[in-house]
């Protein structure tokens, strides 16, 4: 999961895209960049990190221009060295550049094509290079110096018939403009807005809502499905819609998780989302559990809150924040390593005691992945004195792993893989576990926009939209996304890292 944002001004977009990638921090925090063009020359400065620690004064200074991008970086392919940051740049056609949120399950297909027919070479494991080289190779095929409006959509046109997976993509192009486009399924979430100014309209292309809200940009529309949207440089607009068959199916697990609540992603208000998602769980609870004995509702903040708030007025239960959360620590859910999630849970919560003495307490989390976190706040809930503690999720079971933008780890490390409820149960140590089901969650998002027929719920229910998923598939992700591969990874790094230094 990545943060896009691109921005087509009047005047200097550098701060406008900072702000925009602070604000979609909560989706990458591996590495960031921005990319700007400046008298027909790109401006880049990226790195790993966080986007506040990568970007200084210097940087921004050489970040001038109108129109630029900017990513921040979630791994789900590549490592994490900082040659995997984003965005990517080839020379040809033209000067091109490119971010993209998401991942391509046919990255292997497509790198061996742009060797063997574009001559194109892919320098790292990033499926964003990938994306990128696709993409030019296409634009390669329009006649002449100048590229019309339809010969983008042309190109984007053949992308998406090419390419297959879950993704949201910007890219700029020298001496024309900004193009952004959107996976046939609408899988990856991309919004665009616009803001009127003494000098003209501005455009913002964004992952989420959110970004557009801090840069005081109006919200237009989502990007449909498989549509394409081209800026130029002086801002004029133009749109089309590029694929063949596109069929709205975004990620539930944005709604349940990633995204902020503050957003609305393809009319969907993710605060109210989540509100529904504690409705039907509350009443979920209220009829399988009426004999149990709960004192009090407690969440694991910060997603959940919103959840049980709701479930603890169905139940007619008191709601209490019962964990401290220290801010300035990195979300395990993206630490990458088995040892290091276990060292920080504790870094990252930390108990108020007197919400547990004595107590029979319902903790409520948005989702179980792992469950190795999920078993040590219950740890930490008997530490400081709690009877019996019981676990609801707003999310059903996570049995698959994700293919489509979400590190989620092999299959065999999810805790939901080959157990029952009450095996996950006994495994986290709970005295009740509970979980929301399929129908209820995806009613909870529909409640906000009926028109959306269909959800990638792959991670439940392992029907991969894209329909190109098989066992040998699986199995390769498996072997690149346990914590032994990712370990090995780190090594790697680190000792590239050493080299670099002993060079400085």
């Amino acid at each position: 999961m990545c943060g896009i944002v691109g921005i087509v001004g009047k005047t200097s977009v550098n701060q406008a895209i900072y702000d925009g990638l602070t604000v979609l921090q909560h989706r990458g925090q591996d590495a960031a960049g921005i990319m700007t063009i400046d008298n027909n020359t790109f401006r880049l400065r990226k790195a790993n990190g966080l986007v506040r620690d990568i970007f200084h004064t210097r940087h921004m200074k050489r970040l001038v221009g109108n129109i630029g991008i900017g990513h921040a970086r979630y791994p789900t392919a590549g490592s994490a060295s900082s040659a995997e940051a984003q965005p990517f740049y080839v020379n040809s056609p033209f000067g091109l550049t490119l971010a993209h949120n998401g991942n391509l399950t046919n990255a292997a297909e497509l790198k061996e094509s742009l060797f063997k027919v574009a001559k194109r070479h892919v320098n790292t494991t990033s499926d964003s290079e990938i994306l990128v080289n696709v993409f030019a190779h296409q634009l390669q095929q329009a006649q002449g110096m100048e590229l019309s409006p339809e010969d983008i959509f042309k190109a984007v046109s053949n992308v998406i018939r090419k390419v297959r997976g879950g993704y949201a993509a910007l890219s700029m192009i020298i001496g024309h403009g900004m193009v952004a486009f959107r996976d046939p399924n609408g899988i990856r979430p991309l919004v665009f807005g616009k803001r009127e100014t003494a000098n003209g309209v501005e455009y913002m292309v964004a992952s989420e809502s959110v970004a557009l809200d801090t840069g005081g940009f109006e919200m237009v529309r989502d990007v449909a499905p498989g549509e394409a949207i081209y800026i130029t440089e002086d801002g004029q607009l133009f749109t089309q819609q590029c694929a063949e068959n596109p069929i709205y199916s975004p990620c539930i697990f944005e709604f349940v998780y990633f995204a902020r609540p503050d957003s609305t992603i393809d009319k969907i208000s993710v605060y109210a989302s989540r509100v529904h998602m504690g409705k039907k769980l509350g009443a979920k609870i209220k009829e399988e559990w009426e004999d149990l004995d709960i004192d009090v509702v407690i969440p694991i903040p910060e997603t959940s809150c919103d959840i049980a708030l709701e479930i603890a007025g169905i139940l007619d239960l008191p709601y209490r924040q019962g964990f401290v959360k220290n801010r300035y620590i990195g979300r395990t859910f993206i630490m990458p390593g088995q040892t290091e999630r276990r060292k920080s849970v504790r870094r990252k919560l930390n108990a108020i005691a007197g919400e547990f003495a004595g107590k029979n307490v319902l903790l409520v989390d948005d989702s179980i992945v792992r469950g190795t976190t999920s078993g040590q706040i219950i740890e930490m809930a008997r530490e400081a004195g709690a009877k019996n503690v019981y676990f609801a999720s707003a999310a059903p079971e996570i049995r698959f792993p994700n293919v489509y933008g979400i590190d989620m780890p092999s299959a065999h490390e999810l805790i939901a893989y080959g157990r029952d409820v009450d095996e996950i149960c006994q495994e986290i140590g709970a005295d009740g576990m509970i979980y929301q089901s399929l129908d209820d969650l995806i009613s909870a998002v529909r409640e906000c926009n009926p028109e959306i027929k269909r959800f990638d719920t792959s991670v439940f229910d392992g029907n991969y939209i894209t329909n190109d998923i098989d066992q040998t598939y699986l199995n390769r992700l498996d072997a690149s996304r346990n914590d032994g591969a990712k370990n090995d990874n780190e090594d790697a790094l680190e000792a590239s890292l050493d080299v670099h230094n002993d060079q400085s």
